[in-house]
């Protein structure tokens, strides 16, 4: 009896550990699934592995149940005063017509590239052909040159942010740095910042235009000349949080760090390197996420004005076009916007907290 008691508690114990290693497990996940969104997916995961039950569903409430009855409650007040403002195109569409639109943008793109691949299989015969006649010197390459469809927009437009995105960061982390490091550059620098950063897309758009019209003479098919006006407006609007950031997180760093650096004969690139770079990284991720999400909103502007092939250009096309279908085209476009402007934050906040140690919400 005393044998068979032992063995179950044994048993119980063992159960207990391996509970208590899942559940460590987990919080570790958790982490990365709060930095994507995803966080309301680990008190599902603690309940499975077999968690305090009442206090999970405590969790699941705050994180996944009120957020669900706030979007319902948006959607139902949508759906019941969308119909009753009427407008020079009809009523508001209510979320059943954006849904319906949605999916039609959807069919089109795949009816667009079922287009493109047929256009390719015949190329391919053709030129197949003229191989087993022997006249291999008439083959000919061509690109289909369809209209582009609300994915290909949708791409165009995080090419477009992603190159601002990556001017605007190489530009502004060195000069944060040197900020600073440097009371004298920051005293330069500082009135600049000032006068600039609050300078709208629309006031830079004409200077950016003519300039990069006189430089970029032969643009390529992979940067035409409106992707680069357009990301470049980008870069002018989105510089100045990182740049800001980044010269507060220097500037605040522990004296007794640069003081060792001194001491220890440093070069400056190894202190920037080595001691200044690692204690500013939270802030200067902060930064980053903040001048991602204002070139973001910029693009939609640019697009607009510079014609470039994305988002902001087909809602400026859907307002031009002035169809039945425009208003709820316009709402998918406008949801689309918000949806990756937030997919856009929560990567940037797993890379904060991938090279972080700490990190700011």
């Amino acid at each position: 009896m005393t044998n068979a008691t032992d063995i179950i508690s044994q048993d119980s114990a063992v159960r207990a550990a391996r509970r208590e290693a899942l559940l460590q497990r987990i919080n570790r996940v958790a982490v990365w699934l709060n930095a994507f969104g995803l966080g309301w997916l680990a008190p599902i995961l603690r309940i499975l592995a077999g968690d305090n039950a009442s206090e999970q569903f405590a969790e699941l409430k705050k994180v996944l149940f009120i957020p669900l009855a706030g979007i319902l409650a948006f959607l139902l007040a949508w759906g019941v005063l969308a119909p009753r403002v009427q407008t020079s195109l009809g009523a508001i569409p209510g979320p059943v017509a954006v849904a319906e639109q949605a999916h039609v943008l959807w069919n089109d793109h795949l009816a667009e590239r079922a287009k493109a691949a047929a256009f390719y299989e015949r190329q391919d015969a053709r030129n197949a052909k003229l191989v087993a006649e022997g006249k291999a010197d008439q083959v000919k390459e061509r690109v289909y040159t369809g209209r582009p469809t609300y994915i290909d927009q949708i791409l165009t437009s995080l090419l477009t942010v992603g190159l601002g995105f990556v001017i605007a960061t190489a530009i502004a982390v060195p000069l944060g740095i040197a900020s600073g490091l440097s009371r004298t550059f920051n005293g330069a620098i500082n009135p600049l910042i000032q006068i600039f950063k609050p300078v709208s897309p629309l006031a830079w758009l004409p200077i950016v235009t003519m300039i990069i019209s006189a430089l970029y003479t032969n643009p390529s098919e992979m940067l035409p000349k409106s992707l680069v006006i357009s990301a470049v407006t980008v870069t002018l609007c989105s510089l100045w949080p990182t740049l800001i950031n980044t010269a507060l997180g220097v500037a605040s760093i522990d004296k007794d760090l640069v003081n060792v650096g001194k001491v220890l004969q440093l070069s400056t690139a190894t202190t920037v390197r080595k001691l200044v770079l690692p204690s500013a990284l939270p802030l200067i991720f902060t930064g980053l996420r903040l001048s991602l999400g204002v070139g973001w909103m910029v693009l939609i502007a640019a697009e607009m004005l510079a014609q470039n092939p994305g988002l902001g250009k087909f809602v400026w096309d859907e307002f031009q076009n002035g169809s039945a279908a425009s208003l709820a085209r316009i709402m998918v476009a406008v949801l689309t916007i918000g949806i990756i402007g937030f997919m856009l934050d929560r990567v940037m906040y797993a890379l904060q907290q991938a090279f972080t140690f700490s990190s700011n919400r």
